[in-house]
């Protein structure tokens, strides 16, 4: 599955060269790519593009390359900012440190360089389907979707779970409704009946 045309995706990287690796194989996928080498000029982006959904982030940044510090102080900003979507964090620094500094600030993944290419694809696509859920169940009313797939099952059994997750959920809160979880989901009622027999829900 692809994102879509106006899915945007912010790349925080103070290499050039790996920034523009990054840039190329995420816009063969179809995204629009936004690069910055740097915390401020990230965060300016960031302001001005509300199509962002998914920010790849290197926490070395400058003008301390070695350490995480600028790293952390971009994901405390974007937290503060009440920014929805999700950053996926690409660092060579120490992995355990870096990891812990940057779920506690929000992160929503984690990986340690050098990443092989399909590692970033999977781990931005997975991010995007995650934010795509949660704004999908909050303008229904609903609170954010929790999926357990590891990252290295691929993308497709990634959307089948938030697929799976968030139609259960619907399902049971319509009380077995069909046409009510067809209107929330935004789909014909005669396209619902296949998605309930491929998960085993009952009618």
């Amino acid at each position: 599955m692809g994102c879509e045309a106006n899915d945007a995706v912010l790349i925080v990287e103070d290499d050039a060269a790996l920034r523009i690796l990054l840039g190329g194989l995420l816009a063969r996928k179809g995204w629009r790519v936004l690069e910055a080498g740097t915390r401020e000029g990230a965060l300016a982006l960031l302001a001005e593009n509300p199509s962002i959904s998914v920010i790849v982030l290197d926490l070395g940044l400058p003008p301390r390359p070695h350490a995480i510090d600028e790293g952390i102080l971009f994901l405390f900003s974007v937290r503060q900012s009440g920014f929805r979507g999700k950053v996926v964090v690409l660092t060579g620094q120490d992995q355990h440190a870096a990891a812990v500094a940057a779920i506690g600030e929000g992160a929503f993944d984690f990986l340690a360089k050098p990443a092989q290419p399909q590692q970033i694809l999977a781990a931005v696509e997975r991010a995007r389907l995650f934010y795509e859920a949660e704004r999908r169940l909050a303008s229904a009313g609903q609170e954010r979707v929790a999926l357990s797939v590891p990252l290295e099952r691929g993308w497709r059994e990634i959307h089948d779970q938030v697929q799976e997750v968030v139609l259960r959920r619907l399902w049971r809160e319509s009380k077995g409704n069909a046409s009510e979880v067809a209107r929330r989901l935004g789909v014909k009622r005669e396209n619902l009946y296949p998605l309930l027999k491929k998960f085993g829900i009952e009618r």
